[in-house]
């Protein structure tokens, strides 16, 4: 039975199952999501799929989407699903994530890249209201320009929140899958806009520690870092990592990052500040060091390391500083990089178990993404070894 209107409250629900009926198991992972809900028709529903046959994930994520009776449903296919406290990775099956949003807007959306007489352009966004909060975005990278668009949201979108994930498909190329209200979607992104009395807040835990001082770059060329505080880049570096003790060497060289200060006028840049990017080469001959950014002369950097130890503390800072700011937890949307999981940590539930602790809640589902969508310092960008999490507050958060 459902509730009555005025009883209706904000209600979370999440589900995992594997096996190779992946129809049996799509079944199964949402009446596991609906089942928390008490019988309220859920505002949106989340699917996602890990599968071997391309048809398959089809088949499991049009099932899924025929049982929810959701208002709102989107997916994707992807390289391993999240939820019930699991992670699992390379083995066909579907997670699914239920909530109930009483009051909030929910306006679902596909974006198409299409040629013009101008260029090309990306078509298919609602037109922006004033009261929306965030918008879901899931994208198939191989047929939507995802890192531009990203890029361009924060002007385009005059400042909306994204968050979400980039799919994958079981042969590579084409064979990822995008899910929306009933119809698998060929190519493009998918989403949903959330607008009006939404309790909800985005955390973006980029898995890396600081090493060294910040500084400021005084010389670079486009994403080469010719000098670091007046030293050569390359140099500085190798001063940082020699200063450092023993232990922690063999981690700097193995997980070695660049953190870009997001604000020039704070008084102190910590972890958290930065935009994280990675190191992708070095010059020995010019003492340069090549970053996966474009950096200008002037911006505040700061070396980082980023290993399993360094990913676990900045979930737990995050949530803790999470804690202290907002109030109690409903349910969780969260979109792990597929180089995290069993390949970061001893085990692939270990992004999962830690927004549960973390947060103390339940209601946590999601997928390892081949890129991760979310804000840093109020802009979007596309991460990577990133865990992108929106947070549903209860009701009397």
């Amino acid at each position: 039975m459902s509730a009555p209107p005025n009883l209706l409250t904000s209600r979370f629900g999440d589900g995992l199952a594997t096996g190779p009926d992946l129809a049996a198991a799509a079944e199964s992972a949402v009446t596991q999501a609906l089942a928390p809900l008490d019988g309220q028709r859920p505002d949106v529903l989340c699917v996602f799929v890990c599968g071997d046959d391309p048809a398959m994930v089809e088949v499991a994520g049009t099932r899924a989407m025929e049982v929810t009776g959701a208002r709102t449903i989107l997916g994707s296919s992807a390289g391993g699903v999240i939820g019930a406290g699991r992670g699992v990775e390379g083995i066909p099956a579907v997670s699914a994530f239920a909530a109930c949003l009483p009051g909030v807007r929910c306006t679902p959306f596909h974006l198409e890249l299409v040629r013009t007489l101008d260029g090309a352009a990306v078509i298919g966004m609602p037109d922006r209201r004033d009261d929306d909060a965030v918008a879901v975005l899931l994208a198939d990278p191989f047929t939507f320009p995802v890192a531009d668009f990203v890029q361009r949201s924060h002007d385009d979108l005059t400042g909306l929140p994204l968050i979400g994930g980039v799919a994958s498909g079981p042969r590579g190329g084409e064979s990822a899958r995008l899910f929306l209200d009933g119809r698998s979607v060929p190519a493009g992104a998918v989403g949903v806009v959330l607008g009006g009395p939404l309790a909800a807040r985005m955390v973006v835990s980029q898995g890396c520690r600081p090493i060294g001082p910040p500084m400021i770059v005084t010389k670079a060329e486009g994403n080469v870092l010719l000098e670091l505080a007046g030293m050569p880049a390359l140099a500085k570096l190798e001063q940082i990592i020699g200063g450092l003790p023993a232990d922690d060497r063999p981690a700097a060289v193995r997980g070695l990052q660049v953190g870009v200060a997001m604000d020039e006028y704070a008084e102190q840049h910590e972890r958290g500040d930065f935009l994280i990017r990675g190191v992708v080469g070095a010059d020995p001959q010019r003492g340069a060091i090549a970053i996966g950014d474009v950096v200008e002369v002037g911006r505040t950097v700061r070396f980082q390391v980023r290993d399993a130890s360094a990913a676990d503390e900045d979930l737990k800072e995050l949530f803790t500083r999470y804690r202290a700011e907002a109030g109690p937890v409903g349910g969780a949307l969260l979109f792990s990089c597929n180089g995290r999981g069993a390949t970061m940590f001893p085990s692939a539930d270990h992004d999962v178990q830690a927004v549960r602790a973390g947060l103390d809640t339940t209601g946590v589902a999601g997928f390892f993404a081949a890129g991760e969508i979310g804000p840093v310092a109020g802009h979007n960008y596309l991460h990577g070894f990133t865990a992108s999490i929106l947070v549903f507050g209860a009701d009397d958060a």
